[in-house]
């Protein structure tokens, strides 16, 4: 799909705080980072309630290929184009290949806390990556949601005004 392996400045950084920039999605970590392992624990939990019964071993298989569907899809000219109509991300352009695999791999580490801590742990861990990286970067998991499957102008604004 003409993604660059590494970002286009010919580095790879481990972090990436500005948002709204060149090197956004196109390292190891940024800001959505903590969306990708809250993935992780949503297809732990999808797990235990349709798989119960099935080596975990099969979930994790599952969540990564799912994980790597999305970030397919992600980087397609359709939801590239959504995100730059719908959402704060303007002039996204895709993510790195590096950033997607990447992705993949805080997803599986996502998985693998879940399934260690429990529920409720892993419940409270997700509820306060959101809570501080909308307070961060005015953006999160449920937020990214919500503006690709229905915008809000009132949150496109409010987050625009950083």
């Amino acid at each position: 799909m003409g993604r660059n392996p590494i970002c286009e400045c010919g580095q790879v950084k481990l972090w990436v705080g500005t948002v709204h920039g060149p090197d956004n999605s196109q390292h190891i970590a940024d800001w959505y980072t903590p969306s990708h392992i809250i993935h992780g624990f949503i297809f732990c939990g999808l797990g235990w309630l349709l798989l119960r019964n099935r080596p975990v071993g099969l979930w994790l298989c599952l969540a990564v290929a799912l994980e790597a569907g999305w970030e397919v899809l992600e980087n397609s000219p359709i939801i590239i184009n959504r995100y730059r109509e719908a959402t704060a991300a303007f002039g996204y352009s895709g993510d790195a290949i590096i950033n997607s695999v990447a992705d993949i791999g805080w997803m599986a580490i996502g998985f693998l806390i879940a399934r260690r801590i429990g529920l409720w742990p892993t419940v409270a861990i997700a509820i306060a990556f959101e809570l501080f990286t909308l307070w961060m970067i005015r953006d999160n998991l449920t937020l990214n949601v919500v503006m690709l499957v229905w915008p809000i102008d009132a949150i496109r604004e409010w987050q625009g005004a950083l």
